[in-house]
């Protein structure tokens, strides 16, 4: 009886195979709101819910994802996984969190290329952005107890921040802090020797090509080797790459980046909406894979060198300055997101409700309050 119970019991590495496609899956269905959001959404799920990480660990790995090309947020589902269940956990992880944003993309450019228009959304729009404001501030709060250690780095933090607002790039304002971060904590310890510095490779794709499905894929390939930032600077890259070709017109690029900001998961599911536009369901799949293809790479090379970097002097001084920079940029992004949001008092109603569940103790989960920001949004609206 024994015997036939342990053959029946799925091993352990199916389990949290299993319980990381839950999780991003989960995740994908309801992550509106930008990276910022997806990743202070995934704090909670996985640090505060099931404790996969340390707090500190979890902040190393999206100071590390901020300076690599592609969805910060996305790469940090993968990162997620492959703590949990290794390399294979990595690749659910990606695949269970983009998949809702493909499916629903797929759907609504079928919808599309059909009837020439896209369903009305704003209104529960309206009411998840106030909500998601409060997820973020949350995040914040906890990332940036952890991440501010000394009064040396609540200056950098302060500095980036200003940065930010001031509209330097992200990534610019990361590396920046972190190279002159190092350089400032190493002086002041005068350290007299240090371990090497391990290399943190990038790879970046040069490759180059009415479209054929692997055309599509090349080009999308590319974008997503050497994408950073936000939708905006992807609206940026597709216009390069379509619109200046005549492959796409730009009133349809619009509409295809308007999808990948209303629908949950990553923006760049747009690749999606795009790859059905030129060349079907082929042409879907193309995209989506080559998009997002690059990231799972990158992901895959830089993880096992992140908790290498911790055991560096120089490399920690590195993620201390980078980690406050993140937490500074989530912040900016925060205060940015406010300012465009919360302009009338149901905007300010709902995002009040939202903190009010968000820090006392009757603390809800982050998907119910974004089910229930949209429907008050929509509810709200009709008065």
């Amino acid at each position: 009886m024994d015997t036939l119970s342990r053959k029946s019991t799925p091993p352990a590495s199916t389990n949290k195979l299993k319980e990381v496609a839950l999780v991003f899956f989960k995740l994908g269905c309801f992550a509106f709101g930008g990276p910022a959001a997806h990743i202070a959404m995934m704090e909670d799920e996985i640090i505060t819910k099931r404790k996969w990480m340390s707090r500190e660990h979890f902040l190393d790995l999206i100071g590390a994802t901020n300076l690599i090309p592609g969805p910060n947020s996305t790469e940090m589902t993968m990162h997620c996984g492959h703590e949990r269940a290794g390399r294979r956990g990595l690749f659910v992880a990606g695949i269970a969190f983009i998949f809702p944003a493909v499916v629903i993309t797929a759907v609504l450019a079928y919808l599309y290329v059909s009837y020439g228009n896209l369903p009305e959304v704003a209104p529960f729009l309206f009411g998840i952005k106030p909500a998601v404001l409060a997820i973020i501030a949350s995040a914040i709060l906890k990332l940036g107890k952890k991440a501010i250690k000394t009064t040396d780095l609540i200056v950098i933090g302060i500095l980036v921040l200003i940065a930010a607002l001031l509209g330097v790039h992200e990534v610019v304002a990361l590396l920046g802090a972190g190279i002159l971060g190092t350089l400032y904590f190493y002086l002041k310890s005068k350290a007299s020797s240090t371990k090497a510095i391990i290399p943190v490779p990038l790879l970046f794709s040069s490759l180059l090509i009415k479209t054929s499905a692997l055309k599509v894929f090349w080009t999308f390939l590319k974008v997503g080797a050497i994408l950073y930032g936000s939708g905006y600077v992807l609206f940026a890259y597709l216009d390069a790459e379509l619109v200046s070709k005549g492959w796409l017109t730009r009133t349809a690029l619009i509409d295809a980046i308007a999808v990948g900001q209303f629908t949950p998961g990553p923006v760049l599911s747009t690749a999606t909406f795009i790859g059905y536009q030129l060349s079907g369901f082929w042409g879907a799949l193309a995209a989506t894979t080559g998009i997002f293809l690059p990231s799972f790479l990158f992901v895959l090379i830089l993880h096992p060198f992140v908790s290498k970097m911790r055991s560096s002097k120089i490399l920690s001084y590195f993620l201390d300055t980078v980690n406050v920079a993140a937490v500074a940029v989530m912040l900016s992004v925060l205060i940015t997101m406010g300012i465009d949001t919360l302009t009338d008092w149901r905007a300010v109603l709902i995002a009040g409700i939202s903190a009010f569940f968000m820090f006392s103790k009757w603390k809800i989960s982050v998907m119910w309050l974004i089910a229930g920001g949209a429907v008050l949004g929509y509810l709200l609206l009709l008065l």
